[in-house]
């Protein structure tokens, strides 16, 4: 049978990073390619104490259904960390937990786009923030973006030039896939220009409790005094990613509309996760977890850029993130990174060509570096391999 499928479905093609994880699952492969977590950092022995706990105390109430907005001691929790750490002002009525923050995106789509309308975003942007978006007929404009974020004279340009702007998406701290940082000017302007054009912004912050070094800016949404920015997170980079849990947070009008369309999505994340994260929360000391994430990440980022340093050809340049997970390389123009990933994979080294994280296409000579997930000694041979292998194209 031929199946007559939504004219959506034509926009949709696999995401590349995806695919390429199906490659590096392979032992021998050294995966430059994924923003995975370092696995050895999950704390293991505290989620077994942790789910034993909530089993033997509230286990009735951790397998059966919860409340769509989620479980509200953690959106409580979640409300108390953004305001103290991103100068918000939040209850839990401004939380709604999410199956990650790529669902937070999948439903900004839902809640805000119809076919046709125009989402604005940096120049690269997050690959599966443009298929979630994609996803509802939106067009994609980028804005022209430098170290400190999008630039301001372009950003208003496009505002002023372009019909049905319905969202602008930014990722502000250590930015996936170029790690660089908004500066705190460039924020501020991004939320006047949002209040003066009636634009929603969506801030995607997974990365930011991941500095190693530099002062901690206050977030886009500290700049909003109308409600015009939404804020996606998530735990899968602090804690754990297979729990699956991420959460907006926004105008108590806007999370409503969000409510509505989860319902129809999935009702409901998965309750015992939700519970055991909060009960993690309340038994041991999150900071200091991170705090061994960071150091960890830090020694890694410090290797790679060392490495990076010592190793590629002249002519090759790549960003130095103050945090995060990632580091971006260009190459000259005239090479194509995707060429080099074949090559690449021939000595069991995989990373993410950049080109799709331009929307509209382009910039082929680009790729993304992940740092955070290799162990040291990998780090090192694999970046060794993939410098005799640009060495043979620049």
């Amino acid at each position: 049978m031929e199946f007559k499928y939504a004219r959506r479905m034509k926009h949709l093609q696999a995401s590349e990073i995806r695919e390429i994880l199906k490659v590096t699952e392979r032992p021998e492969i050294i995966s430059f390619a994924g923003g995975l977590p370092a696995p050895e950092l999950f704390p293991i022995e505290e989620i077994i104490r942790v789910n034993r706990i909530v089993l033997e105390e509230e286990g009735a109430k951790a397998l059966q259904y919860t409340t769509t907005e989620g479980y509200t001691p953690l959106r409580e929790w979640i409300a108390s960390r953004m305001n103290s750490r991103l100068g918000t002002s939040f209850d839990f009525e401004n939380i709604l937990l999410t199956h990650g923050s790529q669902q937070a995106l999948d439903l900004s789509g839902k809640v805000f786009l119809d076919e046709g309308d125009v989402v604005l975003c940096e120049s690269p942007t997050y690959l599966a923030a443009i298929s979630a978006f994609r996803a509802y007929g939106c067009e994609f404009v980028e804005v022209p973006t430098d170290n400190d974020g999008m630039i301001p004279d372009e950003l208003e340009r496009i505002l002023a030039s372009t019909e049905k702007v319905k969202i602008i998406y930014v990722i502000p701290d250590f930015q996936n896939p170029t790690g660089r940082t908004w500066s705190l000017e460039r924020r501020e302007h991004l939320v006047k220009a949002a209040i003066k054009h009636q634009v929603v912004v969506i801030e995607d912050n997974p990365y930011c409790e991941l500095r190693f070094e530099g002062e901690a800016l206050p977030s886009v949404k500290s700049f909003d005094q109308m409600g015009c920015v939404l804020c996606l997170g998530t735990f899968s980079k602090t804690f754990c990613p297979g729990y699956r849990i991420g959460w907006v947070a926004g105008d108590k009008r806007a999370i409503e509309k969000y409510v509505l369309v989860k319902q129809g999505a999935d009702l409901q994340c998965n309750t015992i996760a939700q519970m055991e994260i909060a009960k993690y929360l309340e038994l041991y000391d999150i900071d200091e977890h991170i705090d061994k994430i960071r150091e960890v990440y830090r020694r890694r980022r410090d290797l790679t850029v060392k490495t990076m340093d010592e190793e590629f050809p002249p002519g090759v340049t790549f960003t130095r993130p103050q945090g995060g997970l990632f580091a971006w390389v260009e190459l000259p123009m005239d090479v194509n990174a995707r060429d080099v990933l074949i090559k690449s994979l021939e000595k069991n080294v995989a990373f993410v060509p950049g080109g799709s994280f331009f929307p509209n296409g382009g910039k082929e000579n680009t790729f993304r570096i992940n740092f955070s997930n290799m162990p040291e000694d990998r780090i090192i041979e694999g970046l060794k391999s993939l410098a005799e292998v640009l060495r043979e194209f620049v």
